[in-house]
């Protein structure tokens, strides 16, 4: 068996795994990251959907197999070694908490719950049972974002005062679907689609939010879920993170903008991963170097200048690497690595997010 987190290594057979769902999570990020990852196999996917069974197929081969709703996987457990949940938010926690309890392994793509207390409950659920559950946090796999972390760990720029991240999109129209539903039982909105990956790198980087302040805006005409959010952090230690996420950007600002005592550091653009992925390309596929960017797109560091007008040096940036996230969940599950994003780590941002819900709607400053 390959379930349990303990230490022990297990064999190294493939490991088999179910995707709930083949929507734009499914598809784009899961199924082919989990395809290109040494030791895991993708053998199941759950889906009613003719279209996306055939991109399915398609995409994964023939011998990929298919189950109409996911309590078809839990008459089949022993089939089975990781269960991957890419379906809407609303079923994050009632599926992981199926999953767990027919003994599985869950990977659960952001944001695994609602509330900060369901992730925790869900984390003493696979406590108890001994099983692995992971949540889908890709961008601490980011280019920028492991560039950054570098920086901060070689000291390049000093003290860190303030932590500006930008998420920030221009798309006037609605796209419709349970995302920008008003329905609180969707989990919908900005807050918690990239809100849960800003709030995730900030308390990765500069750790526990001490205060939060947030100011959360549905402007676009017909929409009902926050599409404009900025959230304020003051962290335990001293630093401020500005995070902005947002759908109505006509003019984008800068992805990062770091300041410290010595540096500062200011990247534009988005990692090219995900749009890699949206275009077909798969790690692994071909000779190309996977995540990398052209040199023109790289961050600058320096002090006193502007990089708008080429002040500072340029950084190189570090190739984005969204398959170690999988790797890493093959190790945990072999015994021979750590879960490499834990529920409490994922309820710790939910506390966050819960908190920046409230100071928006109460106009007020939330200490946690």
């Amino acid at each position: 068996m390959t379930r349990t987190t303990d230490a022990s290594p297990r064999p190294l057979r493939p490991l088999r795994t179910a995707l709930i769902g083949y929507g734009l999570a499914g598809s784009v990020f899961h199924a082919p990251l989990v395809a290109a990852t040494p030791g895991l196999v993708l053998d199941t996917v759950v889906t009613r959907d003719p279209e996306r069974r055939e991109q399915a197929r398609a995409e994964h081969g023939d011998s990929l197999r298919f189950a109409d709703t996911p309590d078809a996987l839990w008459s089949r457990a022993g089939e089975l070694d990781l269960v991957v949940i890419a379906s809407p938010n609303r079923t994050h926690v009632p599926l992981a908490t199926a999953a767990l309890n027919a003994g599985l392994p869950v990977v659960v793509d952001k944001p695994v719950a609602g509330t900060a207390a369901e992730a925790r409950a869900l984390a003493a659920l696979a406590e108890e049972r001994g099983l692995l559950l992971s949540v889908f946090q890709n961008r601490r796999w980011d280019n920028d974002f492991l560039t950054l972390a570098g920086l901060l760990a070689e000291g390049t720029l000093g003290e860190i005062t303030r932590f500006e991240s930008r998420f920030e999109r221009w798309r006037p129209g609605l796209k419709g679907g349970w995302r920008e539903s008003g329905d609180p039982a969707e989990i919908g909105g900005l807050l918690y689609d990239l809100g849960s990956h800003v709030v995730d790198q900030a308390l990765r980087l500069f750790g526990p939010a001490a205060t939060v302040y947030a100011e959360s805006d549905v402007r676009r005409e017909g929409a009902q879920a926050d599409d404009d959010t900025f959230i304020a952090l003051t962290h335990a230690g001293g630093v401020r993170s500005h995070l902005y996420v947002s759908a109505t950007t006509p003019q984008l600002g800068p992805r990062f903008r770091v300041l410290g005592s010595k540096a500062g550091y200011v990247k534009y653009g988005l990692d090219p991963q995900e749009a890699a992925l949206r275009e077909g390309a798969r790690p692994g596929a071909t000779d190309e170097p996977w995540g990398t960017e052209p040199e023109e797109a790289w961050g600058r560091v320096g002090s006193g200048e502007s990089p708008a007008t080429g002040g500072g040096r340029p950084e190189p940036t570090l190739p984005g690497d969204y398959p170690a996230y999988y790797a890493a969940v093959a190790a945990a599950l072999t015994g021979t690595g750590d879960n490499p994003v834990t529920a409490l780590e994922a309820a710790a941002a939910l506390d966050v997010l819960e908190a920046a819900r409230r100071s928006a709607r109460e106009n007020t400053t939330i200490t946690l």
